[in-house]
């Protein structure tokens, strides 16, 4: 699983959707589905607006958890095979 910082960040600097989307030119519910870690998909435009703005690294936004990762695979490998 890959966790999004934004949120933290955003807070960190009391940024609120709205000033990330006007600093960045980004849409609004993109940075929203950051925000919550609800996103599928990230364009690399995204990701480098978002770390000019924080002056961060890709590292500092997002992070990779594979213990977490393992556990949703298997979640959803126990599901496919109830059905």
């Amino acid at each position: 699983m890959i966790r999004c910082y934004l949120s933290r960040m955003m807070g960190e600097k009391k940024m609120k959707i709205v000033d990330v989307a006007r600093e960045t030119g980004l849409h609004r519910n993109t940075i929203t589905l950051l925000y919550n870690e609800t996103a599928t998909r990230v364009d690399l435009e995204t990701i480098d607006q978002l770390c000019n703005l924080f002056n961060c690294k890709v590292g500092d936004l997002f992070e990779f958890s594979l213990t977490e990762s393992r556990e949703s695979y298997g979640h959803e490998k126990q599901n496919s095979k109830s059905q």
